[in-house]
């Protein structure tokens, strides 16, 4: 039957002279693959600009209970017109390392409201914050973790100043054996698990705390997420924010 869903654009692939096959993670469904028929034609009405990563649409989508594979799309529009990130290479690059990271992670076939609406609203805070958002991708990595089932605990004072990656809590004692991150990186993270994207000014890390703290969060998502693969554009970032 046909149904109506939001949904962010995650990728998508040519699957034959006119068509494509997207993947995109819905507000009703979760992750699903569908198939738009006829959009590399030049006469579509439907561009393929409407496929960028992150993009937000709605899908006109016919979709039968229960039963796996890819859906056909009826119709599909965009539901927020992006202002800055496909003009910005300093926010293109973070929504390619975003949009990578929820393509290595995202893999569930089932509707999660609280995880669909955080990153909605994610993205549409990236694309309006009109400076100093050289952190985001970091802010984004703590914040996202909390929908994935690993957060960071938040229990760091003066006491507990390492932050145990593999445990994914703060502690007294530096690990023998376990990645870990002692004070101030070990703060900055506490710090982010209490700021939100409207904050973002506050973080205002130096570019080789940046630089640092991405890579041990990419161990920290390595450490958590079953199957998590490698990262690529993380490199980009480097390139563009040191």
């Amino acid at each position: 039957m046909l149904s109506v869903t939001k949904g962010i654009v995650l990728n998508h692939i040519n699957f034959s002279e006119t068509s494509v096959i997207a993947k995109i993670y819905t507000e009703n469904y979760g992750l699903q693959s569908y198939i738009l028929k006829g959009i590399r034609k030049t006469r579509s009405k439907t561009k393929l600009s409407l496929l960028e990563h992150l993009s937000l649409v709605e899908i006109v989508a016919y979709h039968k209970e229960n039963t796996p594979g890819i859906r056909t799309v009826k119709e599909i529009k965009s539901i927020y017109l992006f202002q800055s990130i496909p003009y910005d290479i300093g926010k293109s690059a973070i929504a390619l390392f975003i949009n990578e990271i929820l393509y290595k992670s995202l893999h569930e076939e089932e509707k999660n409201p609280a995880l669909f609406s955080f990153l909605f609203h994610a993205i549409q805070i990236l694309d309006v914050t009109p400076e100093k958002f050289a952190d985001f991708h970091l802010l984004f990595m703590v914040q996202y973790a909390k929908y994935l089932g690993f957060s960071p605990m938040s229990n760091y004072d003066e006491k507990h100043r390492i932050f145990n990656l593999n445990e994914g809590i703060f502690q007294q004692n530096k690990p023998l054996t376990a990645e870990f991150l002692d004070f101030p990186y070990s703060e900055s993270v506490s710090k982010m698990l209490h700021t939100n994207f409207e904050e973002i000014a506050v973080l205002n890390f130096s570019k080789s705390e940046r630089r640092f703290l991405l890579e041990k969060m990419i161990i920290f998502y390595r450490l958590h997420h079953t199957n998590f693969a490698k990262i690529n554009s993380h490199l980009v970032l480097q390139e563009v924010f040191g």
